[in-house]
This record gives structure tokens, sequence and C-alpha cells, in this order.
């Protein structure tokens, strides 16, 4: 099994100083709320370990040894007459709206504070306000089009902001209006997704909504008569009530959502991960996980997982059908771990994707 000591390169030329937009609605401090926070948090900390300027402005509550700039999450004063106009939104929604607006105006404000912007949000504030910035904008693609960044692409004759992809079929989701998304697939840090030992039960691991398919992992191993143990926070109550929760038993558990290191000791002694999304997975943040631990990993052949899932660390099969992954789970378990691990050295790492973002940065910036 491989897994030694890694030393991140440092970078060759002037470090950068970089802001890096955050999301709001989810503290980036573990245990993490989903593969977002998680990609922001490695992300920032491995360019300020390659010697870069990082500051985050996140949401409060987010772990202070990233350097964290909070962002001003505090409620606009709105009127009572405003408030029962028809076209008011959700308190939560105005908030984020009035943090990413004071947050792009100070930007503007601050014309040699920064080298370049990073927008890891999903808002649509940092795209539409990009032309009045007078530093380069990136802005990673981590879902699937949403209406109001296609709206933000457009309020300008010719969009200024450079754009990334987490995945090639990502990538291509967005080509209709952003026909040259660099694709910089996502990463997690090896050193600490360590290899484990393996064991015999099968594992799941993520947020717990319907999208994940939490359930269709649970069919699977009954059908394939191994245990499942489930780790991750529950986004859908209404959801885990009904089909996660009447399904729980001694073969079928919730660990609960936890930190890092206990959730790597979980899957690093699991046979194989059960992946299930039901909806076209823009990345697939546990499989690169999965794999980092020598785990193999059994999941729908949907999104991007085929672009991470090779024959030789998994095994997929068409999306929805819970017979056909239960019958993959044997051939799956008995993969190579070591060539699981090996595989995401080398495609899944965060050394891959930070000297990524670094070319990516510098050729923007030139």
């Amino acid at each position: 099994m491989t897994g030694g000591r890694h030393i991140l390169p440092q970078p060759t030329a002037a470090p950068l100083r970089i802001a890096l937009i955050a999301s709001a609605r989810h503290p980036i401090t573990e245990p993490f709320a989903g593969g977002l926070e998680a990609h922001t948090w490695t992300l920032s900390t491995a360019l300020r370990a390659r010697g870069h300027e990082v500051t985050v402005f996140a949401g409060p509550g987010s772990d202070p040894g990233l350097g964290v700039v909070e962002l001003p999450l505090r409620p606009a004063r709105i009127s009572e007459s405003a408030c029962r106009d028809t076209s008011m939104v959700a308190a939560p929604w105005l908030q984020e709206h009035h943090a990413y607006l004071q947050l792009m105006l100070e930007l503007t404000r601050a014309p040699s504070r920064y080298d370049l912007v990073h927008n890891n949000s999903l808002n649509y504030l940092p795209v539409a306000m990009a032309p009045a910035l007078p530093v380069p904008v990136v802005t990673t693609l981590h879902t699937p089009p949403t209406p109001w960044i296609e709206s933000a692409i457009q309020t300008a004759p010719h969009c200024p902001v450079h754009f990334s992809a987490v995945s090639a079929h990502t990538a291509a989701a967005w080509r209709h209006i952003v026909p040259a998304a660099t694709v910089v697939p996502n990463g997690i840090d090896t050193r600490r997704w360590k290899p484990g030992p393996g064991g015999d039960d099968l594992v799941w691991s993520g947020r717990i909504v319907p999208e994940k398919g939490t359930h269709l992992a649970i069919e699977a191993a009954e059908l394939s008569g191994r245990r499942l143990r489930i780790a991750g926070p529950v986004g859908d109550t209404d959801y885990f009530a009904s089909y996660v929760r009447p399904r729980l038993s001694r073969t079928i558990t919730y660990e609960g959502h936890l930190h890092q290191p206990d959730l790597c000791e979980l899957v690093g002694s699991s046979a194989a991960a059960v992946v299930t999304p039901c909806w076209d997975e823009p990345y697939g943040l546990v499989v690169a996980e999965s794999l980092a631990c020598g785990t193999p990993v059994c999941g729908f052949a949907r999104g991007a997982l085929p672009e991470i899932v090779t024959p030789a660390c998994g095994r997929l099969v068409e999306p929805g059908d819970s017979t056909a992954l239960a019958k993959a789970v044997e051939p799956t378990i008995g993969l190579s771990r070591a060539d699981a691990r090996r595989h995401a050295e080398a495609s899944c790492s965060m050394d891959v994707m930070t000297a990524s973002y670094e070319r990516f940065y510098r050729s923007v910036s030139a």
C-alpha cells in the first residue's frame, strides 16, 4: 500500500494575493456540511502552504486557521411595507444577497489589495459584478447550470469572468453559455485521507438528501447481504425520517455526522464504498475520499463518476438500479486496495488540484 509523506512544491513565481469567496450558507469548518465546504477548506489550506496570501470570505463560525474574513450575514433593514410586497424572498436568501453585495462593493474599493478574486461560492453576484473589479475574477462551476448565474453571465456584452469546472461533465453542462471552462477536478488531502485495512462492511457517506440516494444504497446492501454503515449530515429531515430511519437495523446503521479523522477510519475499515447519486453529480468528493482510503467504489454511472472511477478501482452500473448495484458489490470488493489508493494519489489529490489552479491563476493574471 502506498501513502508516504508528500512535499508540496513551492511556486517558482511571486506569490499571489488571492481573495477566495466561499459559501455563506454553511461555515467552512469540520465536520463539513458538504463537499463545497470541504473543497474550499482544502484549496485555501493548500494555496497557503504553497506560499500564496489567501483571504477567505466565508460565513460565521468558519475555521479561524484559514484567515477568514466573515461575510456580514446580518439582515438588511427592510420595512414592514416592503416585507409585504409580493416579491419578498425568504430571510436567509436576502441575508446572503446583502452579504455578497456588500463584499463585492468592498472589493471594488480595494484595487491593489488582491491579484485576483476566486469565487468559490454558488452566488451570482461575484459573476454579475466582476466587470466592476480591477483584477481578474475566477469562478468555479460546482453545479449544473442555475438560472441566476446564467443571468449574471449575460449582464455584460462580454463576461470577463474566467471559468473553471470541477469535471468535464460539468464543463459540458455549461458549454451553451460558458464555451471554454477550464477543467480542474476537485482534490482531497491524501495525507489526511489515509489508507485503511478494509473490512467486511459497506459504507455510504455524504449529505443525506434525496439526490444522494441513501435509500438506494440501503436497498443494494440488503440485497447483497452485507452490512451498511451510513455517515453524514442529515440535510433533509423529512427524507431521513421517511426513507432512512425506518430501514435502520442491526445491519443498516447510521454513524452520525463525523469529523474527518473518524470518517477516514470508517471508510478505510470498509470493504467497499457505495455511491448512489440520483442527480448528475458534478464531481463526487466521496469517491475521491474512498479511493484515498484504499476502499474501492461501487456506484451509479451518473454525472462525473465515470471520469473518476476506473475498472481498476471500482464498478459502475446503470443509475437507479439497486439490484445491479448489489450484484456489483462482490466484484468491487475483490479489487486491489493498493490500486485504489494509487489512483487517488495520481488523479484526485490536493497536490494535483492546487498545481492546476495555480497554473490557471497565472494564465488569467498574465
